[in-house]
């Protein structure tokens, strides 16, 4: 008998040869909560992954959607991020799941995705450096862990922490659309352009949104020396 990371409720595994000798993890969250989750598969953006299946046709162009051809359009911006793929649609289910996660304190959770991570890690770039997303300090005290930083955890590959939030700011999912993309200054900045300069580096990080904060860390990777910047997300 196992307990779900999620409800905590007990729940039986299904038996299977790969699970009785080891070949296949056994699953860390009950079948309820599991089909509650919806993976992005299919046709997606090519560079911010958006499952194409969940939005209007109009707001694509072949393949890519409009935000991320609005943000190639800009010369600031262009190449900055090369792909993000994203695990799962941000749905009310894992809006809450990420929720208790980051504002509850319930960072065991998170373990429940290590596999799939790991497969779409490998499938991205196994010699990529590993950069989560950072937090402030004030925000790191308050929660007690970088969330980004566990899920890059179970990744099994070293993990650089080189980005530092500059200040400490608003809380992203407080912030309007129109506020996150009107943003000036970088918030970031790099602790090690040494370990930068002339890597593929990935960066992980919970969600992304509006794709602000990604290109924002990637900016000032590849201003410090970085080849290129893709990235890994929880939800898109």
């Amino acid at each position: 008998m196992s307990y779900c990371l999620y409800c905590h409720e007990p729940y039986s595994e299904a038996w299977s040869w790969e699970a009785l000798i080891g070949l296949k993890q056994s699953p860390l969250l009950c079948q309820d909560c599991e089909g509650k989750l919806v993976r992005i598969k299919g046709e997606i953006c090519r560079i911010c992954g958006r499952d194409f299946s969940v939005f209007p046709e109009q707001y694509r162009q072949d393949d890519c959607c409009f935000d991320c051809i609005r943000w190639e359009e800009n010369d600031t911006w262009t190449g900055i991020l090369q792909q993000n793929r994203s695990l799962y649609v941000y749905n009310d289910y894992m809006k809450e799941m990420i929720a208790k996660l980051k504002y509850r304190g319930d960072a065991e959770v998170v373990k429940a995705f290590y596999p799939v991570v790991s497969s779409e890690f490998k499938r991205i770039s196994r010699d990529a450096l590993l950069v989560p997303i950072s937090l402030s300090e004030e925000r790191h005290y308050e929660r007690g862990f970088n969330q980004a930083e566990l899920l890059a955890g179970g990744l099994k590959k070293q993990v650089e922490s080189l980005l530092k939030r500059k200040t400490h700011e608003e809380k992203q999912s407080k912030k309007t659309r129109v506020e996150r993309l009107s943003q000036k200054e970088n918030p970031f900045e790099v602790v090690d352009s040494l370990k930068v300069k002339g890597q593929e580096v990935i960066l992980v990080d919970d969600v992304y949104t509006t794709g602000s904060t990604l290109r924002y860390a990637a900016k000032v990777l590849i201003e410090a020396g970085a080849k290129e910047v893709s990235s890994i997300t929880l939800a898109r």
